[in-house]
């Protein structure tokens, strides 16, 4: 299999050789491991194990790590904007700075933590699986987790830094807010009117993978350094979250909105009829 070979080894010629032993970013294997323990506990071993169990609360427990995810997402984004996308980088087409710059080490070493906040995120899963909310254990939840992993990955692993790491960016934005959502609903009931704002959260989502999408197609019409064959895994990438994500909010939204209207038209003849007898 002379092709798999020469495909394989242009690959490892691709390696940044500044990310190529740091922690978790030394070969596929360990990654790939992960990822199939995490598909395989969320869609199999962990619903199984709490089958005849009690749900956990976790609220404590859930407060400081939604908060925890908050801080992180912040420092993401600072680091995101001061290491190039305040200023220094195109929206265009920016390559990958391979240098030993410091801004371009400080760049290799976001996309790292950000690969490591994917790791850390899968707990989400855990969360749920131990609560015993199956529901949120959807097909869409478990490929966004571990597709996020493998992506990020790839990203501190070969290209640590330029076009893509505006994913990042805007993700851990996006990450802020969704985690300052689920640390404010782990207090309680009470806090429920305080968080009608939720169905926005799947918007901004669709916002933000629109956003890579475009911003991934219009580099195919430019002359840059940058892998166009990445461009496209991220606006294919992107498009089926904006599949998911939107096949999502029309369900839980407006399928929703939809049945309250004849839900509520209905009871209203009742008592129309009921009125008129």
């Amino acid at each position: 299999m002379p092709g798999v070979v020469d495909w394989y080894n242009d690959l490892q010629n691709k390696v940044d050789p500044r990310t190529a032993d740091w922690f978790l970013v030394t070969g596929p294997g360990t990654v790939l491991i992960i990822i199939a323990s995490y598909v395989y506990f969320s869609a199999y071993a962990g619903p199984r194990y709490m089958r005849d169990k009690k749900p956990y609360s976790l609220k404590n427990l859930l407060i400081v790590y939604n908060f925890i995810q908050v801080i992180l997402s912040a420092v993401l984004v600072y680091e995101g904007l001061v290491s190039g996308w305040w200023g220094d980088y195109s929206f265009g087409c920016q390559s990958v700075d391979r240098s030993h710059n410091p801004k371009a080490l400080r760049m290799a070493r976001a996309v790292w933590l950000y690969y490591i906040c994917k790791l850390i995120e899968m707990s989400d899963t855990i969360f749920f699986v131990l609560r015993k909310k199956n529901r949120q254990l959807s097909f869409l939840h478990i490929w966004h987790h571990g597709i996020m992993t493998l992506t990020s990955w790839i990203g501190v692993r070969f290209y640590p830094g330029g076009q893509c790491t505006l994913l990042g960016l805007i993700n851990s934005f996006i990450h802020i807010i969704m985690y300052g959502y689920y640390m404010l609903s782990a207090f309680g009931p009470h806090m429920e009117k305080y968080l009608w704002w939720k169905k926005y959260l799947t918007r901004l989502q669709l916002v933000q993978f629109s956003i890579i999408f475009v911003h991934n197609f219009q580099h195919l019409f430019l002359d840059c350094s940058f892998p166009k064959i990445l461009s496209i895994l991220l606006m294919v990438n992107s498009g089926f979250f904006i599949y998911l994500f939107g096949s999502f909010y029309i369900k839980n939204y407006f399928t929703s909105a939809k049945e309250v209207k004849v839900e509520t038209a209905t009871t209203k003849r009742k008592m129309f009829v009921d009125k008129s007898e």
